[in-house]
């Protein structure tokens, strides 16, 4: 008697022993998921067969050692699976994320990629979508409809001489708020004050290396008697709380005002397509932009600076922050950094780009912080790509949201125009 209670003993202490390794293979696993998920996985599945052995041993002696155990085949698997397993919501957890790991490249094409960045992209408040899913947000914005709309505004007038850039930014501005350098060589100050991190991706301080990304230098080195800045949307349909059916009053004619500063203010040569991409497949639209995009850069070889411009949509009041006495619209950063947390990096969706791009985007985002401080949102990381990898100074831009009115983001085009003369400083580019 005494001999099976020792025997039994030991093996309650095996069981214990397996949960309590298994536990940390689970957490080992979770943190292998940003990119040698696979190892984990095998250990998952070796200690979960090991525990379905010990418990079966129990009850069906015979079937310890028996043929196919090392699949696992012993009477009663299924009744331990829904018990044993039960009674570990933790175990039934890392069962399910095992098999979200286990999706390869193989199982995940191309096209499904590029429609998920589609669907996913600016959405900081909503889970990631299974394929061919929109978010809530976006679904928010399709959903807007004209008989929705506030009654329309007539869009801020520009005159014909001088525009309110002209009018609105000084001729040179002081910086109102320092931002120091020292602390910005902390990976976690850098994310906590300047990042959001989207639950999709993950990044880490040798990418987010700010001593690095401020030391990139971001100026063009093409004069503006050759094109230098191509000016796009991949989501051209994106409206505001007041827009009409004038595609002035969308981002588009945003985009275009944009154009118009950094024409005549500073000097730059820009290219702005106003081609629509996301009319026939919201969704597919980086796939059917990414076409066009490469057409313009092989007719315009001297182009050296991408900006996808965009409208994001949010919960809650509209984004809103006052710049020289203005009413305007807030304006996000964003990186696709092709990669996710479940399967690591995305080799469909490789960007050698990628550290230009993250220099630029913190350089702008630094470049606000000293001269308008406010009007910014936290730079966005997330997976994906958004096509940010056919130049290093690439960039997507989110202005404002659904909830914003066009003469908000008509303002924030003033400061947004002169960040990026700040931080490009062109050679021979004219203006101030």
């Amino acid at each position: 008697m005494r001999q099976k209670k020792r025997e039994f003993k030991k093996s309650i202490g095996k069981l214990l022993l397996i949960i309590s390794v298994g536990m940390v293979a689970v957490c080992w696993q979770n943190l292998g998921s940003v990119g040698e998920a696979p190892a984990a996985v095998d250990i998952w599945n070796y200690l979960k067969n090991s525990l379905y052995m010990e418990a079966a041993a129990h009850t069906f002696p015979l079937s310890k050692g028996g043929p196919g155990q090392e699949q696992g085949g012993f009477p009663g698997r299924k009744f331990y699976e829904e018990s044993i397993l039960g009674l570990l919501p933790l175990w039934q957890y890392a069962g399910q994320r095992t098999e979200y790991a286990r999706q390869t490249e193989s199982d995940v094409t191309y096209e499904m990629l590029l429609a998920r960045e589609g669907a996913q992209e600016g959405q900081e408040e909503e889970p990631a979508p299974e394929s061919g899913e929109e978010t809530a947000s976006e679904n928010l914005a399709e959903q807007t409809t004209q008989d929705q709309l506030q009654e329309p505004e007539a869009p801020p007038e520009t005159p014909e001489t001088e525009t309110p850039a002209m009018a609105g930014i000084p001729s040179a501005i002081e910086p109102v708020a320092q931002v120091s350098r020292e602390k910005l060589n902390d990976f976690d100050y850098l994310i906590q004050n300047f990042y959001i991190v989207d639950r999709t991706t993950t990044i880490d301080g040798s990418q987010l290396n700010a001593a690095d990304l401020l030391a990139r230098d971001m100026r063009l080195t093409t004069t503006s008697d050759q094109p230098q800045i191509l000016l796009h949307h991949t989501h051209s349909q994106e409206r505001f709380a007041d827009s009409t059916e004038d595609p002035g009053t969308s981002i588009v004619g945003v985009g275009e005002y944009l154009t118009k500063i950094l024409r005549e203010k500073y000097g730059f040569n820009v290219i702005h397509d106003t081609g629509e991409y996301d009319v026939i497949d919201h969704d597919n639209a980086y796939s059917y932009a990414g076409p066009a995009i490469e057409q313009i850069l092989a007719e315009n070889p001297s182009i050296e600076v991408i900006i996808d411009m965009h409208r994001d949509a949010v919960n809650g009041a509209p984004l809103v922050h006052e710049v020289n006495g203005k009413q305007t619209a807030k304006i996000m950063f964003f990186n696709g950094l092709s990669r996710t947390t479940a399967r690591g990096n995305l080799d469909y969706l490789s960007n050698p780009n990628l550290p230009d791009n993250l220099a630029f985007s913190l350089q702008m985002k630094i470049a606000a912080e000293e001269y308008y401080p406010g009007f910014t949102r936290p730079n966005f990381l997330k997976g994906y790509r958004y096509n940010l990898h056919y130049l290093p100074k690439s960039m997507l831009v989110e202005v404002g949201a659904q909830n914003n009115t066009v003469e908000e983001a008509m303002n924030a085009m003033e400061p947004l125009a002169d960040l990026l003369y700040k931080v490009l400083m062109p050679q021979g580019a004219g203006g101030q």
